[in-house]
């Protein structure tokens, strides 16, 4: 499966953004898909997770309550929408597709990843 992430941008701390991942070559239905994040100097880590079949769902402690993953069949496209940013949320977001469930997802666990893009949340 191929990925397009988009929807990154300069936004003021407390405001919102949604990134998108747009999926081509295979149904996202049967994988499990996820965001993760890399900060300048910083591992690649793990923001949101939504396994396949609606199995389990996982969010990173510092992100839990403001984010949150969808996905979209008709439009094989998954999303997550980010509120309450902060300015520690800076980072390069990179979505992933892989087929593992997402008990303590890690980058191992994804095959297919889309281009980062940059959100920059100012104080």
């Amino acid at each position: 499966v191929q990925l397009q992430a988009s929807g990154g941008g300069l936004v003021q701390a407390g405001g919102s953004l949604r990134l998108s991942c747009a999926a081509s070559g295979a149904t996202l239905n049967s994988y499990t898909v996820g965001w993760f994040r890399q900060a300048p100097g910083a591992e690649r880590a793990i923001v949101a997770c939504d396994a396949f079949g609606g199995h389990n769902t996982y969010y990173a402690d510092s992100v839990g309550g403001r984010f949150s993953i969808s996905r979209d069949i008709a439009e094989n496209t998954f999303y997550l929408q980010m509120n309450n940013l902060k300015p520690e949320d800076t980072a390069v977001y990179y979505c992933a597709a892989g087929v593992n469930l997402c008990y303590y997802p890690a980058p191992r666990d994804f095959n297919s990843w889309g281009r980062g893009t940059l959100v920059t949340v100012s104080s």
